[in-house]
């Protein structure tokens, strides 16, 4: 290794870097070792204290498990609560607003995560009008455009704190401070940003956030959240909800709903134990590391890859200012799809995405040499045609 960072000490709690050179956290981060004791925790609940887990801490976990997410982003105790994805913690926050009156404009980007714009497109069924800022060129947005787009018909909206393709950061502020101006409300996707690019929501002032553990966090699928404003909490009616959203659940009450005074008002049925078990192992270890620390960690290792991709001839389709881009690193390559099923198949683990090319994302686990080790293979499987035997069949774009 050519660094003696002592954030790589941590590499031996993530098995997988023992024979991996992994580098795709941006989608799905290494497992903690520690998840395995969390899931034994949970396992062992079940088998010794039975239906008698879910007074003991089962039935508050979306709360408690909230609260390590509310410690990484500023956030007030009980106004983060766990969802199981981001998807549904939007589809939470829509159902909140009545989209039959003239405020009925929801703004977001072409460039924002699919699952959010098609849930969003969905709320037209109930009166929604939706307005997706375009995008020139697939990764990023002209902020202009986005800004003339928020009016005095604008409930809310929806835009990625760290746009997916490219890790182009969005700055929050002026978005934020144009929907004051006309009474809209800002939902703010963290979910390429959290565990790796420092998100205060109470400086950020945002009125919601959603994100999800698959990626920074380490937290693994099934553990997605959704926080909201403490003074707006009150207000809020969600529609999309459940027995767990109500404020004495084991009344049995059949209604009408009468919510809980936290964020739990945005939960549904019964939680997803599990997930939020195995989600805490990688709380605990970015909370310990820090996010700044980690920042700082990341931007030394996404430059590294700056300059390693300058000098193989390869295109960046990320932002190379630091404070305008995230952690992962987009590379333009030619056949980037077949290299990067080509780098997965020798364990160099990284993804494609249409538009981006070969998106790698180096975490505060991974070394100056494996950054270089990508580049270098990458230049080997040009070299060698190596990429032939791994093209993607016809219309494979993922």
């Amino acid at each position: 290794m050519t660094t003696a960072d002592p954030l790589l000490a941590w590499r031996a709690e993530f098995p997988i870097l023992d024979h991996t050179v992994y580098m795709v956290s941006h989608s799905l981060g290494a497992m903690p070792r520690g998840v395995y004791a969390e899931l034994r925790a949970f396992a062992d609940a079940w088998a010794d204290r039975g239906v008698r887990a879910w007074g003991e801490g089962w039935w508050e976990l979306p709360i408690t498990v909230g609260n390590m997410i509310g410690r990484i982003v500023n956030a007030p105790a009980g106004s983060v609560a766990m969802v199981q994805n981001v998807t549904i913690g939007v589809e939470a926050i829509a159902s909140s607003y009545d989209w039959t009156g003239r405020r009925n404009r929801i703004v977001t980007t072409e460039v924002d995560f699919p699952s959010v714009l098609y849930l969003l497109e969905g709320q037209a069924r109930h009166g929604a009008r939706l307005h997706r800022v375009p995008s020139a060129d697939g990764l990023t947005f002209e902020m202009e455009q986005l800004l003339g787009a928020i009016d005095e018909e604008t409930q809310l909206v929806v835009v990625s704190h760290v746009l997916f393709k490219s890790a182009a950061i969005v700055d929050i502020e002026p978005i934020v401070r144009r929907a004051r101006e006309v009474g809209a409300h800002v939902l703010l996707d963290a979910y390429q940003s959290v565990g790796t690019v420092p998100c205060n929501v109470t400086a950020l002032d945002v009125d919601y956030m959603t994100g999800g553990s698959v990626k920074w966090l380490c937290g693994g699928p099934g553990a997605g959240f959704i926080y909201a404003k403490p003074s707006l909490i009150p207000t809020l009616r969600p529609a999309f909800c459940g027995w767990q959203a109500h404020e004495k659940p084991f009344t049995f009450d059949p209604g009408p709903m009468t919510y809980r005074n936290d964020a739990g008002r945005f939960l549904n049925g019964t939680p997803h134990v599990p997930c939020l078990y195995a989600a805490a192992a990688g709380y605990r270890i970015i909370n310990e590391i820090g996010v700044d620390v980690i920042r700082e960690r990341s931007l030394q290792l996404s430059q590294r890859l700056f300059d390693r991709a300058d000098a193989a001839g390869f295109t960046i389709n990320s932002p190379r200012e630091a404070a305008r881009r995230g952690a992962t690193v987009s590379l333009g390559v030619p056949e980037a799809h077949a290299v990067a099923k080509t780098l997965i198949a020798r364990e160099f683990i990284v993804d494609y995405r249409p538009g981006a090319g070969i998106r790698v994302g180096p975490h505060f686990y991974n070394t100056e040499d494996e950054v270089d080790a990508v580049v270098a293979e990458i230049q080997s499987i040009l070299k060698s045609g190596a990429w032939k035997e791994h093209q993607p069949p016809v219309g494979e774009v993922g």
